[in-house]
C-alpha cells in the first residue's frame, strides 16, 4: 500500500513499556504529596530515545500529560524547574498541542507561552531540531 504508515514496534518495546509504568506510579506518589514539579521533572526524564514505536511513544505521552495538567502555578512550576527541562518541555508542549483536546491544548499553551518568555525563541528552534527525544 503506497503511503500507508508501517507499524514499527522497539526491539526493546516490553523495557520500555515497564520503565514508563514505573515512572508512572512515580509520577502518582508525587502528585498525591502535591510534588507538581518534582512529579513533571520525572515525567520529563528518560523519554524513549529514538524509538519510532508509537505505543511507547503514546504510553511516555500519557505520563507526561498527567504531570502537565496538574501544574496550576505555571510561573512557580519554571522558577522552579531547572532549565535543562526546558527544551524537553517544549517538545512534550507541541505534543500536547497536535492532541486536539481542548483542556491540554489550553494548559499546553499557557505553559508554552510562559516557557517561550523564560527560555527565548532557541528553546522553540532546539526543540523542532531534536532528533534524539521522541515524544
Amino acid at each position: 500500500m503506497a503511503g500507508a504508515a508501517a507499524f514499527v514496534e522497539a526491539d526493546n518495546a516490553d523495557e520500555i513499556m515497564a520503565r514508563i509504568e514505573t515512572k508512572s506510579q512515580k509520577i502518582e506518589s508525587l502528585l498525591k504529596h502535591y510534588k507538581h514539579v518534582e512529579a513533571l521533572k520525572t515525567a520529563l526524564e528518560g523519554s524513549p530515545p529514538k524509538t519510532l514505536d508509537e505505543r511507547c511513544k503514546s504510553a511516555n505521552w500519557i505520563v507526561v500529560r498527567r504531570a502537565i495538567m496538574a501544574i496550576k502555578d505555571i510561573d512557580g512550576m519554571l522558577n522552579a524547574l531547572d532549565d535543562e527541562y526546558y527544551d524537553i518541555l517544549m517538545k512534550c508542549l507541541y505534543r500536547g498541542l497536535s492532541t486536539g483536546d481542548e483542556p491540554t491544548c489550553e494548559q499546553c499553551l499557557m505553559i508554552h507561552e510562559k516557557l517561550t518568555e523564560r527560555a527565548g525563541l532557541g528553546c522553540i528552534l532546539r526543540c523542532l531540531s531534536d532528533t534524539t527525544n521522541t515524544v
